[in-house]
């Protein structure tokens, strides 16, 4: 091996040298003369070179990480060129920790490669080698892994890239609203992706849309009124409609004039059943659009609302004298249902009549005394519930074909929100808190419950929504009652790369 030849070899393939030893190995027709290494580090590092006959000779040096750190200028394409079309064999002695994802680039016609010796952790570090090893023309002696525990004494060479799941997700912020709010709702309207979100404290809804060119989310458009606890949207045949629930001064129903572009009251919804709103759904059954609104006053009903054609209007009042907090709208069975949560009885399940377009009382859900609220979610045909409890544990239920059945048990501490969402293929569950961080949960395809995921700083939270922009950019919305609304973008990252 020439020393031009062998000085490339050392800059390409050996660097941060603090470890242990590895040793290369090539034909050559004699010895050569030492030479130095450099680290990554910057330091030098002397090296011997040892002859064992006239046709092998090898050097070695202390690393503890095999990566390409690049050539040095001094060396031409030529030589490096040289190098890699002429080295058929590579061997390591004694152990190393890494291998960079690139070490055996330049190596095309590399024929034998011995990596034994070495204890291998097989993470997501190591699937670009199993990658490699699946693709090379090269004979590669059997490799083992020692970590982690699931795979030591594994075959390297038996794995595949199904074995690694190497694939994470995080919430990051991204934009800040310096305004508290309540509900945030998300709609698609001409063509464009939107958001409302109810400030409570200027009696606003907040309409966003996002700038493609400043890159983040603007408001377009509001609609004032008076202590707003819910503006809910409805797109009925390219018509957007918006219902403004209200603790003061009565709950309305707006539209919006494309000609005027602006908001038109166009209905008052009737106060003496809708005294105390705190939650509304919109929903469609067969070719009727509704919406129901929980009202959680003392002498309020819980009313649904119809559409005529012209308006709302009231459709049946539920139950009476419950106060109820929440109202959510979901399908068990194909079958259309209602769960009503109320601060004076446990959940109550509706369930839709078709021969008098009703909902009709079916049974309470039991065990679940001061739930606050209820969302549902979907894994595959199986219909789940997250029941949110301001102290004691909040509840994860599966439908059983005739009950609700407890699966999983969240401690809570001052919460009122437990929301369920789904981004792409990823299921979570939000569970916040007054008095402590909001918990992200995410759910375990195998162990078919939600883990611990992510930690999130949001003051007293009152809704999480998902947003997805131009398909490729996925946002979480964060309402806070006490201090700034929150956006959060859903990162996802490759731990292999």
């Amino acid at each position: 091996m020439s020393m031009a030849l062998q000085q490339a070899f050392d800059l390409k393939y050996f660097s941060d040298c603090s470890g242990t030893k590895i040793s290369f190995m090539s034909r050559s027709n004699g010895p050569e003369p030492g030479g130095h290494v450099k680290s990554r580090r910057g330091n030098q590092k002397s090296k011997e070179i040892s002859s064992s006959g006239d046709q092998v000779s090898g050097h070695s040096i202390h690393v503890k990480e095999l990566t390409p750190v690049g050539f040095s200028p001094s060396y031409s394409t030529s030589q490096v060129s040289s190098l890699s079309s002429t080295l058929p064999e590579l061997f390591t002695s004694n152990t190393f920790d890494v291998i960079s994802d690139d070490a055996f680039m330049g190596l095309p016609h590399l024929e034998y490669l011995d990596l034994r010796g070495n204890a291998f952790n097989c993470d997501c570090k190591l699937k670009w080698l199993v990658e490699w090893l699946a693709s090379t023309n090269a004979t590669v002696e059997d490799i083992y892994c020692e970590s982690p525990p699931e795979y030591k004494k594994r075959k390297i060479n038996s794995l595949s890239t199904k074995d690694f799941d190497c694939i994470i997700t995080e919430f990051e912020v991204y934009q800040s609203l310096p305004y508290q709010s309540l509900s945030v709702d998300t709609f698609s309207y001409m063509n464009d992706e939107h958001v409302v979100i109810a400030q409570p404290f200027t009696g606003k809804c907040i309409f966003l849309e996002w700038d493609h060119v400043e890159v983040m989310f603007r408001n377009y458009d509001n609609i004032t009124g008076t202590s707003t606890v819910v503006c809910k949207p409805i797109v009925i045949e390219s018509q957007l409609y918006v219902i403004v629930a209200q603790l003061f001064g009565g709950s309305h129903i707006y539209k919006r004039d494309i000609f005027a572009n602006k908001f038109i009251k166009i209905q008052d919804i009737e106060i003496l059943k809708i005294r105390k709103p705190n939650d509304i759904e919109t929903f469609r059954i067969a070719e009727d659009w509704y919406f129901v609104v929980a009202d959680s006053s003392k002498a309020g009903f819980t009313t649904v609302y119809k559409w005529n054609g012209n308006g709302f209007y009231s459709h049946q009042s539920l139950h009476a004298w419950y106060r109820d907090t929440d109202v959510e709208y979901l399908e068990i069975s194909g079958k259309p249902h209602l769960i009503l949560s109320s601060s004076s009885q446990r959940p109550v399940i509706y369930q839709w009549n078709k021969g008098t377009n009703e909902f009709v009382k079916r049974f309470d859900i039991q065990d679940m005394e001061d739930a606050y609220a209820v969302k549902h979610f979907k894994v595959k045909e199986d219909v789940y519930i997250c029941l949110t409890r301001f102290i004691g544990d909040s509840k994860v239920m599966k439908w059983g074909g005739s009950a609700f059945l407890d699966l999983q048990r969240m401690p809570s501490r001052g919460s009122m929100v437990f929301q369920p969402l789904q981004i792409n293929n990823y299921q979570y569950a939000i569970l916040g808190s007054d008095y402590s961080f909001t918990q992200v949960y995410y759910w375990d395809a195998e162990k078919a419950k939600f883990v611990k995921f992510q930690e999130l700083n949001v003051q007293a939270p009152r809704s999480f929504i998902h947003v997805s922009i131009d398909k490729n950019r996925d946002f979480l919305f964060a309402s806070s009652f006490k201090g700034t609304t929150l956006i959060y973008k859903h990162e996802i990252v490759d731990l292999s790369a």
